[in-house]
């Protein structure tokens, strides 16, 4: 991990509390496109309280670049709290859904094998593929995939995006 003021190039997960507002997720992505910041992954969704959301972006970016989009999206109205939870302890997960060919015994066997290795469910069973769910880090996931290539052709790959929450009892709260 960079050290602070590092001008190493990272990736960064940001976790953004805000209202549940039209328009609110629309301004923060606007935000990173008119600066020019890529979105390596993004994904939203209420939390407990129906009345706020929950953004969370993974980008790259040195600690100079990461301290200009917390300024620039703390300054938007409907943001409650913005922090990265890449220099804090935290869990991460994204959710991957892979269909694969199985048109044969063996290759059944040897999706089935790498699926229970790596603790994922086969959702779907077709007569001639597999569907196949991974909740894991996107570096198990891509291992994972890659150890799929090996054994299958994949036919369609579908990823939810990096979802992060901090460890411990202190909570991303408004």
């Amino acid at each position: 991990m960079a050290e602070k003021g590092s001008k190493s190039i990272m990736r960064r997960i940001l976790s953004i509390l805000l209202e549940n507002e039209p328009g609110a997720l629309s301004r923060i992505v606007g935000l990173f496109s008119q600066r020019a910041y890529n979105i390596d992954s993004l994904t939203v969704g209420t939390t407990d309280d129906t009345t706020l959301s929950r953004i969370t972006i993974t980008t790259q970016g040195d600690d100079r670049v990461v301290e200009q989009i917390t300024k620039q999206v703390n300054k938007l109205v409907d943001v409650l709290k913005i922090i990265d939870l890449t220099d804090s302890s935290h869990i991460e997960r994204e959710l991957l859904l892979v269909k694969v060919f199985a048109g044969n015994e063996q290759t059944r066997a040897s999706v089935t094998r790498v699926t229970d290795v790596f603790g994922g469910t086969i959702l779907d069973m077709g007569k001639r593929s597999y569907t196949v769910q991974l909740a894991s880090s996107s570096d198990k996931i891509a291992s994972f995939l890659d150890m799929l290539r090996h054994e299958s052709d994949i036919i369609e790959v579908v990823r939810s995006g990096t979802v992060g929450i901090g460890r411990g009892d202190k909570a991303l709260k408004g």
